[in-house]
């Protein structure tokens, strides 16, 4: 899911992209500049439930509105290229159609028969092993799809094991509570069947129990290295260890782990296994309840994959106290490094005068191994760590929109990214727009980004996407099969 894992990143597609968007009308509102909250407009304060409340309603409509109308599958961002979908995004899309449904944000035959007119698509979108007009293969999706069509987006995309993992994911959230007596329903849980087992998770073994990160027509793996060590593959693994028809190896969660001990130590003050972006610590959770449950590495440290997340928030708001690297208004209130779009790779004086080198689209993080700081932050870095830190999440929550909401938070939430150490105005940022007087700000809403924040919330005040997996019987073989005991595995 990082940049630099991918052999044709987000930023790098955005190019061809745009010369596409004009090709594909995917029935979302028109693609112009979101607008902030009120342009200028202070928003008024709101207690934490009717934060929560705004905030999740207007994640959600973000997937509701900019869906295609015919295929149902969602945009990786919006509103700056609407034709390019992504298939995480998707299944983050799969997953708020619940949150939806059970809010009464729409009725739940409206989210039913979206959740499963994209099943359908899915189902029946062409796979094999041609270049062009293919959708996947061996059950694999490609990591970028055309938005009206559902062929592979352009010929320099994966097939992308990690991202059709988070799709799957969405899909078996949907498989799991869509479960009334009742022929839309009962549709969704077969096609739900049908797109989990026939991904070929033993095909994408090339080297022991690894799981690859991808495949192209032609090249086969040679150009992907695996996923190995504390990531979000977690779910990947997870996934691919439970099904029924194409399982991963035996050995294959001891292969994942054996990374972790590179990892494993004190980061600010918290002992825990590190990764720097906090979406490394998010992603697995939005449909995996750790609580409780343990494996044989956590076994041996006693603690949970869940409360590893919680150090890790803590320690990255440790960090922004810290502030090492200088960065404007980052504090106890104001903080949160993930995967996210920045200014670009240009260099620029920051809010002190001093010159700064900055980043386009980058998997920013701190972490014990690896730090990536440019000053950019991204709202969903924090909001998706609600239920691991609550009080400390939503004091930032608060914070971030009645300082910056006026800039940042517009018709779907938060936008992707700010950076307020930006104040160049001499230098013209490649992505996003500069805001005299306040900083450089992202002018996108990510689907990758906006699925946790809603996905998470409805965790934290329902357990809704927990309670719903708990009851799917494949996670449930994956989790044991990796190991898994305690909790509500017992």
């Amino acid at each position: 899911m990082t940049s630099d894992r991918l052999p044709f990143t987000r930023r790098r597609l955005l190019g061809a992209a745009a010369t596409a968007a004009a090709l594909a009308a995917c029935g979302a509102p028109a693609a112009s500049r979101p607008m902030a909250y009120g342009e200028g407009q202070v928003p008024a304060p709101l207690s934490d439930d009717a934060l929560l409340d705004e905030l999740e309603a207007r994640t959600f409509r973000f997937f509701w509105d900019t869906a295609h109308p015919v295929t149902g599958l969602v945009p990786d961002r919006w509103p700056g290229v609407t034709s390019m979908a992504s298939v995480a995004a998707v299944g983050f899309g799969l997953t708020a159609c619940l949150v939806g449904a059970e809010r009464g944000l729409v009725t739940r035959a409206q989210a039913a028969e979206r959740v499963r007119r994209t099943l359908a698509f899915l189902a029946n979108a062409p796979q094999g092993e041609a270049e062009i007009g293919m959708a996947g293969h061996r059950g694999f999706f490609y990591h970028f799809l055309d938005m009206a069509t559902g062929a592979r987006f352009t010929p320099k995309v994966e097939l992308s094991t990690i991202d059709t993992a988070l799709l799957m994911a969405g899909v078996l959230a949907a498989q799991s509570y869509f479960q009334a007596d009742d022929p839309e329903e009962a549709r969704i849980r077969a096609l739900a069947e049908t797109l989990y087992t026939r991904v070929d998770w033993a095909w994408a073994q090339q080297r022991g129990g690894l799981i690859s990160m991808g495949w192209e027509p032609g090249r086969g793996f040679e150009r992907f290295i695996d996923y190995h060590g504390y990531d979000e593959a977690m779910l990947l693994y997870l996934l691919a260890l439970a099904s029924p028809t194409h399982p991963a190896r035996n050995d294959s969660w001891a292969a994942f782990c054996g990374g972790y001990p590179r990892t494993w130590g004190s980061f600010m003050g918290q002992a825990h296994l590190g990764g720097a972006p906090l979406f490394w610590h998010q992603y697995s959770h939005v449909w995996v309840d750790f609580r409780g449950i343990q494996d044989e590495f956590m076994r041996a440290r006693g603690l949970d994959y869940f409360e590893n997340s919680r150090r890790a928030t803590l320690s990255q708001r440790a960090y922004a106290i810290a502030n090492p690297g200088g960065w404007n208004d980052y504090g106890a209130d104001v903080w949160g490094l993930t995967a996210c779009d920045g200014p670009g790779d240009v260099r620029a004086a920051d809010h002190r005068g001093q010159p700064r080198r900055f980043h386009g689209y980058m998997a920013r993080g701190a972490g014990l191994v690896d730090t990536r700081d440019d000053g950019t932050l991204a709202p969903t870095a924090a909001a998706s760590s609600l239920p691991f830190a609550p009080a400390e999440v939503l004091s930032a929550l608060h914070t971030m929109r009645q300082r910056f909401g006026a800039h940042i938070y517009g018709r779907y939430g938060f936008l992707d990214s700010f950076n307020t150490s930006w104040r160049d105005e001499s230098v013209r940022p490649t992505d996003g727009r500069l805001v005299p007087g306040f900083g450089w700000v992202d002018t996108d809403y990510l689907g990758i980004d906006q699925g946790p924040i809603v996905a998470m919330i409805a965790n934290h005040r329902r357990d809704l996407v927990w309670r719903t997996m708990r009851a799917n019987p494949h996670l449930r073989r994956g989790l044991v099969r990796a190991g898994f005991k305690g909790g509500w595995l017992t």
